[in-house]
């Protein structure tokens, strides 16, 4: 297989593809116009498709040989953000966009599953395409519930993160933790209203909610080794209607994030809630704490990123190969505690095309260049190992 003469020879429609899915994103198990196009796109390559976890699309291609079964993996949802680009393929759908780089995992999945399907004869095994529904609040876990690892069963997963904060023509990859865990919680705090100008009369649970804020800080710089990265940011307030009345009721909101296996006798959850139960008492204020868990750490196997560097080290040189890990949750993870995984990243990011804005930013897009590199690490990873 000359691969990137392959490639080449479908660069036109891997960029439609993206332009296709960036104009029109859908949100987390919404993605039925994304579905169907996934869906009818495998159909037409002859890959053997079934629906999961409500929106998501899983195209199997059986080698002629036997073997083991690789999944790869491609997330799909957008995001409630107004996109604010000036560009041809912009949303055209109000308050949602695709500002993750979701449109380009997809289009890089459904070409690689194309050209694959040409050399099925080489093939040792068999493929998941896996097109998941939901990853910006855990979908993956729905579609391992509906048995996404079986009829053939998984033996290991490969996942592709865009990545503008690297440049393109980079790819990021590291064995173990690489991508955080995270839970997001509530508060909600009660105390007893009043007027400002006789507190004595009231409990205040404005205090309580700010010194909660500040005493959880103590997790990270006091009961956490600094060599176990921990973040806990808080993202929400809302108490109060008047700068004269004392409130009955504020809730904050935030998320706990953490590079590390959270294996202590105290988890990080029991510190949180033994310092929020503390503060709490001392200030007369009652409270409900809710913990609503999004992703795990996400770690990847030594011996299989072994593998993936080599070939990455193949396709962009050894000098353009950098170590990466994120604080950022990815539920990719929910596969990789099912089976031998490597989730790694390709740079995305050109100050000249305008594609360093962050993910999730209003501006966020993409360097085209780099789906192809996508494709080739897909495909060659898959050759690599279910190949003659």
């Amino acid at each position: 297989m000359d691969i990137k003469k392959e490639i080449d020879s479908f660069l036109h429609e891997l960029i439609e593809l993206r332009r296709d899915f960036h104009k029109h994103p859908e949100l987390g198990f919404e993605e039925y116009r994304t579905s169907k196009i996934i869906s009818d796109y495998l159909i037409s390559i002859g890959l053997e498709v079934k629906t999961l976890a409500k929106t998501g699309v899983v195209g199997i291609l059986k080698g002629n040989n036997p073997g083991r079964t690789l999944l790869l993996r491609a997330d799909m949802d957008g995001l409630p953000i107004e996109d604010e680009k000036d560009v041809s393929y912009k949303s055209v759908c109000p308050g949602k966009m695709h500002a993750c780089a979701h449109d380009g995992h997809m289009a890089m999945l459904l070409v690689a599953a194309k050209i694959m399907t040409k050399y099925k004869d080489q093939l040792h095994g068999n493929i998941k395409f896996v097109f998941q529904p939901n990853e910006e609040d855990a979908g993956a876990r729905k579609m391992i519930e509906e048995e996404v690892m079986l009829d053939p069963d998984v033996d290991f997963a490969f996942g592709i993160h865009l990545w503008t904060p690297l440049r393109s023509g980079t790819i990021g990859i590291s064995a173990g933790p690489v991508m955080g865990g995270h839970d997001n919680f509530k508060i909600d705090l009660t105390g007893k209203g009043g007027h400002t100008a006789i507190p004595e009369n009231a409990i205040d649970p404005i205090i309580a909610a700010a010194n909660i804020i500040q005493s959880v800080q103590i997790i990270q710089t006091r009961e956490i080794g600094a060599l176990k990265p921990t973040l806990i940011m808080f993202g929400k307030i809302n108490g109060g209607t008047g700068p004269n009345i004392i409130p009955e009721k504020v809730e904050i909101e935030g998320s706990i994030r953490y590079l590390h296996e959270d294996n202590q006798d105290e988890s990080i959850k029991d510190k949180f809630r033994r310092i929020v139960g503390s503060v709490c008492s001392a200030y007369r204020v009652s409270y409900k704490l809710d913990f609503i868990p999004s992703s795990a750490l996400l770690a990847n196997d030594a011996k299989l990123t072994e593998v993936v560097k080599s070939i990455a080290e193949e396709v962009v040189g050894k000098e353009n190969i950098v170590p990466f890990v994120s604080m950022a949750g990815e539920d990719f993870s929910e596969f990789s505690m099912e089976v031998p995984s490597v989730f790694y990243f390709i740079g995305t990011g050109n100050e000249a095309k305008k594609t360093t804005y962050s993910h999730h930013h209003p501006l966020f897009d993409i360097d085209e260049d780099s789906l192809s590199l996508g494709v080739e690490m897909h495909l060659r990873t898959s050759m690599s190992l279910l190949g003659k």
